[in-house]
């Protein structure tokens, strides 16, 4: 297993509850893998996780793993070699990334591409001229191009995980989904794993192996790609689709989930779906999430699914 995050739990000084509860998840070489919730849900964190990028005051427990690793145990030079050859990210503003007064070959040869090497990165991720691109600054390229520098600079040393968060949502349509395209052509190429991390629920579902929805800095659901659009069964995923508008000669209805998405000044006692919960019942208000077993291998922490087996039990019986 390329990456594997078990019960992992990040706690920060001041709040009601921990930034991320529990979460597990994993990546196998060459799959794609979605990571889906509102803003604020832990997705983001999730991922720098395996970066070994917590928060400052931090503290964490459980295990973060890529390639066998330990990547919550790793300091100093290992730390430095892992975030420059292990995994890579690329962030949703590429010109966050790049610095506005350097030019792009720079950019590569700082993340340690020969000029021939940056060069033949340009190309492959489809710039057009990459022995000028070398020579020009940001301002010079649009959006799109730039985000295919930042990809080009995130597989200069040839990482084993990708993480793409919210890559392509600051992109137009036709930009995104040539980027996209991009990304797993690369990811097949290099052999590497890719963590797809979106708010978009249909694109993940297009676009994924598989996905990980997340509420409130846990996991509610985790299935096949196709198996979550067809049947959700968590009421959060349920919701996410419900308001995500759709193409289709029939239009439907938006149907937004009530109230908002839990801050970290708010606590839960049982389910912290609860409160916006269409489907909840007294009991959920006092009931403490764990996933459960679904009969197509996935999982999801609701207590209202028929013939609950916990996935944890169902685990250490295996």
């Amino acid at each position: 297993m390329l990456l594997t995050i078990d019960q992992l739990t990040v706690e920060v000084p001041g709040a009601a509850r921990p930034l991320l509860g529990d979460v597990s998840l994993r990546i196998a070489e060459g799959e794609v893998v979605g990571l889906v919730g509102e803003s604020g849900s832990g997705k983001s964190t999730t991922a720098k996780a395996a970066l070994g990028l917590l928060p400052t005051g931090a503290t964490a427990s459980g295990t973060v793993r890529v390639e066998g690793a330990d990547v919550l145990s790793l300091t100093g030079e290992d730390l430095r070699r892992h975030r420059a050859r292990t995994v890579a990210m690329v962030h949703q503003d590429p010109r966050a990334a790049l610095n506005p007064v350097r030019r792009i070959g720079d950019f590569l040869l700082e993340r340690g591409a020969g000029r021939n090497q940056a060069v033949d990165l340009l190309a492959a991720v489809g710039l057009s001229e990459p022995e000028r691109r070398m020579r020009q600054r940001p301002h010079e390229l649009s959006g799109g191009m730039l985000q295919r520098v930042v990809i080009a600079g995130a597989l200069a040393a040839r990482p084993r995980l990708l993480l793409a968060d919210e890559a392509t949502s600051a992109l137009d349509v036709t930009t995104q989904a040539e980027i996209l395209a991009l990304l797993r052509t690369l990811r097949a190429e290099h052999g590497a794993g890719l963590l797809f991390i979106t708010h978009d629920l249909h694109l993940a579902a297009a676009y994924c192996d598989r996905v990980y929805v997340m509420y409130a800095g846990r996991v509610v659901e985790e299935r096949t790609a196709q198996a979550l659009f067809a049947d959700p069964a968590h009421p959060y995923t349920r919701g996410l689709l419900s308001c995500s508008p759709t193409l289709g000669a029939t239009p439907r209805r938006l149907k937004p989930i009530p109230g908002r998405p839990p801050s970290l000044g708010d606590a839960f006692t049982g389910c912290p779906f609860a409160a916006r919960c269409p489907d909840a019942e007294p009991a959920c208000d006092t009931w403490s999430p764990e996933p459960v077993a679904l009969a197509d291998g996935g999982t999801a922490a609701c207590r209202r699914i028929p013939a609950a087996v916990p996935a944890t039990a169902e685990r250490n019986t295996a």
